[in-house]
């Protein structure tokens, strides 16, 4: 040990020599950063001409030198500096190499390694080629044998290769540039020039799978174009909007056929156990073009499912959603197939030229979707009610804010002449989830006591799949809540149509006495939402207190809505100020009970922001346990207005309870209570 502190002090002073020819070098703080010696190891060669000559190559991290113990009756190391070697002759045998790594501190680590110098043919050679989990493009290589001292692996992939070492128990790892089939050639190497060597073939693949968003390099998208449709993938010439990505697809439908469009097969059958709501991004040449997606079998296109959706603009992205609740899920789907304007034969045109891009199968719909709850607030949602046989729905400025609704915005209804049926339906833009909540609550504004209000669900596609209840109004000239009991509702059944009709069984004339105001359409697990707090959560009522409780710095209250504009004009939000305290100040408030995520696992919450790429935390906890929680954060893009973030819970553990949600804005930076670090959240609904 003397002897290496000797070279130690040698090595430094020889240094700091070496600094004293130019400058005086008094700066020797280098030396706290020196690390002690790891990953000690060596790299056999031995020249195969039956002669014995092995080359020892040590590696580690942190060596000034290494002493090579050669195993054999060698009395003496070999001193070899880092990034050296040093050869030696052996007879043949299994010896074992000791490494004495020594760091510049001083400090040693030592190991011993296996060394076998045979002239004998190796034997038993065994390989494995695995395809790495975590990279489709990358090959792991082990192998093992008798007699041998050092493996060559050849990977395949290019001319002239420059064989890649590898000891037994150790891993040669290779990234290949493109898909393809690839010959893996691994020679075992014996003490003299007798070789063993095997194969095997390794097949590099890129499946396309979901979500597919075109932007993969390696990716080639085989797209099987049909009667005179041709979809590619390029550069996004339209970078705007909600699609700002690098890539897109692209189809251009010429003369051929009116069907014609292109197929896409997958690299796995879809799996529609949870999700069956697909959304596109569509970049349309016009309003009204339609278009088609279907999925179909891989080798039976007789076993399809498809669905037709019109675009709503021209000349800018939107996302389009295709409802797939009815799909047969005992069938098998991989290819996805779409056809732009089926009955129309293109002309290749820029009138026939669509982009299409990230095909994602979803249980969420995009943020001007007609969805439950119905609010009737926002200014993005068409709330197009169909009316009948004397039934009159709009939506207006609500004439009476007061009591448990002070939205801006209601739903009239006004029964004029007619039938005694006489109503009104809206259709939502995906079927209504029965399977949790069963109970629907809609606020009403009643000429009278006892009018009675029917609520209705119907399959659109099939009006006698229907369920419907009927209750009495108990209050007349001021809004009430009525709760409508589906516990009885057959779930099998899609819905997509709400329909209400006043007074069944007696005929409007279209005056006051025949005109309500409805308000707040929702499925609710039961019980009176005016009475807890829980999920959804909007800040309007007069009677619930949203107590939130402040921690290290953030500051949480709800106050009246200062920017009601866009998506959200409600009268009441929460302010959150993050102020000086710590990183990860912030809010939380405890609901009346657990939060239900047997129906749904996407929370929603409308947020305004003082900055783009702000963050916001949204967490659920467990208020007797905070260990047991669940968290997403999600940046805003765009500043000082109003937008929806969505947070996905898929991966919530539901087997724990949750009931306080938790708010935290920019975690990791301390705020400073300015407008800089000001945000307004409302409306957090799952």
């Amino acid at each position: 040990m003397n002897q290496i502190k000797n070279i130690f002090f040698l090595l430094l002073s020889i240094l700091v020599m070496a600094g004293c020819e130019k400058e005086q070098f008094d700066d020797i703080s280098f030396v706290d950063t020196i690390t002690t010696p790891a990953k000690i190891a060596a790299m056999y060669n031995i020249t195969q001409d039956n002669s014995g000559l092995v080359t020892i190559t040590p590696n580690g991290e942190g060596l000034a030198f290494t002493l090579v113990y050669f195993g054999d009756a060698t009395a003496s190391p070999a001193n070899v500096p880092a990034g050296a070697n040093t050869t030696h002759k052996y007879a043949e045998g299994t010896y074992t190499v000791k490494l004495r790594g020594v760091g510049l501190d001083g400090k040693t680590v030592e190991v011993t390694q296996p060394l076998t110098v045979s002239f004998k043919k190796p034997e038993n050679v065994e390989m494995t080629a695995n395809i790495d989990a975590s990279n489709k493009f990358q090959v792991n290589v082990t192998a093992k044998a008798d007699f041998e001292t050092l493996f060559n692996v050849y990977f395949g992939d290019v001319p002239n290769e420059v064989p890649t070492p590898l000891l037994e128990g150790d891993i040669a790892s290779h990234v290949y540039a493109t898909t393809g089939t690839y010959t893996i050639r691994v020679v075992a190497l014996s003490g003299g020039a007798a070789t063993t060597e095997v194969t095997k073939q390794v097949s590099i693949v890129n499946p396309v799978l979901l979500p597919v968003t075109f932007e993969d390099p390696n990716q080639p998208y085989p797209f099987i174009n049909f009667d005179g449709g041709n979809s590619t993938v390029v550069n996004n010439p339209f970078k705007t909007g909600i699609n700002t990505t690098d890539r897109t697809g692209k189809m251009v439908k010429s003369a051929g056929q009116p069907w014609g469009g292109s197929v896409l097969a997958l690299g796995a059958p879809i799996d529609f156990s949870a999700n069956k709501i697909f959304r596109m991004k569509v970049y349309s040449p016009r309003v009204g073009a339609k278009v088609l997606f279907k999925v179909e079998n891989p080798t039976n296109n007789a076993i399809g499912f498809e669905k037709e959706v019109a675009t709503t603009m021209a000349n800018a992205w939107e996302d389009m959603v295709f409802d797939f609740s009815a799909i047969n899920t005992a069938n098998v789907y991989q290819n996805i197939v779409l056809i732009f304007d089926l009955g129309t034969m293109g002309d290749g045109s820029a009138n026939f030229t669509w982009h299409f891009d990230d095909i994602r199968l979803t249980n969420t719909l995009p943020n001007n979707a007609v969805e439950l709850p119905l609010t009737f607030e926002s200014s993005t949602i068409n709330y197009v009610f169909t009316n009948f046989d004397g039934g009159n729905a709009t939506i207006i400025d609500n004439p009476q804010k007061t009591g448990i609704n002070t939205s801006n915005r209601t739903g009239r209804m006004v029964k004029n002449a007619g039938q005694p049926w006489g109503g009104s339906f809206i259709t939502l833009d995906a079927p209504i989830n029965f399977s949790t909540n069963k109970t629907f609550i809609m606020k009403v504004y009643s000429p009278r006591v006892g009018a009675k209000v029917l609520l209705k669900v119907e399959n659109k596609n099939n009006a006698n799949q229907n369920y419907e209840r009927e209750v009495s109004t108990t209050v007349a000239n001021e809004w009430e809540d009525l709760t409508f009991d589906y516990s009885a509702i057959n779930t099998a059944n899609p819905y997509h149509n709400i329909v209400l009709i006043f007074d069944l069984g007696t005929q409007g004339n279209g005056s006051a006495n025949f005109t309500w105001l409805f308000d707040d359409i929702r499925l609710t697990a039961g019980g009176n939402p005016g009475t807890t707090l829980n999920v959804p959560l909007n800040f309007e009522s007069t009677t619930l207190n949203y107590a939130w409780e402040n921690f290290d710095g953030g500051g949480a209250t709800v106050i009246e809505n200062p920017y009601k504009s866009g998506i959200n004009t409600s009268n009441k939000v929460t302010r959150m100020v993050k102020s000086i305290g710590q990183p990860w100040g912030g809010s939380y408030l405890t609901l009346a009970g657990p939060i239900d995520f047997s129906g749904s696992k996407t929370f929603r919450v409308k947020v305004w922001s003082p900055r783009v790429g702000a963050k916001f935390l949204l967490k659920v906890e467990n208020a007797a346990n905070n260990t047991q929680n669940f968290e997403k954060e999600v940046a805003s893009t765009v500043a000082n207005a109003w937008e929806t973030l969505t947070f996905d819970f898929s991966a919530v553990n539901t087997a724990n309870s949750y009931n306080r949600i938790v708010v935290i804005c920019d975690l990791g930076t301390v705020g400073d209570g300015t407008p800089n670090f000001t945000w307004y959240f409302d409306d957090i609904t799952l």
